[in-house]
């Protein structure tokens, strides 16, 4: 498959058959990554808790993949669906696992860690999709439309996952950034950032309007994934050149 061939970054461009690339078939495609990579990042800071001395998602019934528990209708459906059809970057939460920072053992240090579980869990399994591909590979060539259907699954794990992991490691509460920031930033700073939390959402949309995200988040995803290359023994480009011929063909 020239998806592992270096220099060879747009095979894909033109083997894809039509039929993959309508809308609806490549929204079913992409659920399975995205909902995926929501849900085990918000079960990693509950598993983590659990870990330091906080059992309130365990006993909440949250520490599960099952997906109906942590669906949130506006950020896990509707958001994504949205920014999809009219910006072409998907993004999304889900409801988040609820921590007592007060029942763990050290909640300054555990805080930094359960916020920063989230975004380690997405690169674990942007990693993780990376390696799939080849297994995927191995499937035999009659199945080659299974074959693409899983490759553009696989780019779009890695793309969610590291978009996800990027952008929730911006510094701004209540993304996990702004908390791993609040934990190890000097008290006083730290006070004067926490209280940003209730306006964090604003924020962070000024920043998208304002081109911050397009200007600066953007190369930065672009970076990270090609590291997920590098590291999965991809061919540089090739995620990307996934993603970019099914914009192309949402156009």
């Amino acid at each position: 498959m020239c998806f592992f061939e270096p220099g060879a970054p747009d095979c894909y461009n033109h083997t894809m058959p039509s039929s993959l690339l309508h809308t609806v078939l490549i929204i079913t495609i992409a659920i399975p990554p995205i909902l995926f990579a929501i849900v085990v990042h918000e079960v990693s800071h509950g598993w983590v808790a659990k870990k330091l001395g906080d059992n309130t998602a365990y006993m909440l019934g949250r520490l599960t993949l099952n997906p109906f528990k942590h669906i949130d209708p506006v950020g896990t459906v509707l958001v994504p669906l949205l920014m999809l059809f009219f910006t072409k970057i998907i993004f999304g939460w889900a409801k988040p696992v609820p921590v007592d920072w007060r029942n763990l053992h050290n909640p300054r240090r555990d805080m930094v860690l359960v916020a920063a579980a989230g975004p380690v869990s997405n690169l674990v399994m942007a990693i993780g999709w990376g390696l799939f591909i080849h297994l995927v590979a191995l499937l035999p060539d009659n199945l080659l439309i299974v074959k693409e259907a899983f490759v553009i699954m696989c780019a779009i794990g890695i793309t969610a996952n590291v978009v996800l992991m990027v952008v929730n490691l911006l510094p701004i509460p209540p993304l996990d950034g702004g908390r791993v920031a609040v934990g190890l930033l000097p008290p006083r700073f730290s006070r004067l950032l926490s209280q940003l939390e209730p306006y964090g959402l604003i924020i962070i949309v000024v920043l998208l309007v304002s081109g911050f995200f397009r200007g600066y988040v953007m190369p930065l995803i672009f970076s990270v994934i090609g590291v997920i290359e590098i590291i999965t023994g991809l061919a540089k480009g090739s995620v990307l050149s996934v993603i970019i011929a099914l914009l192309q063909a949402g156009q």
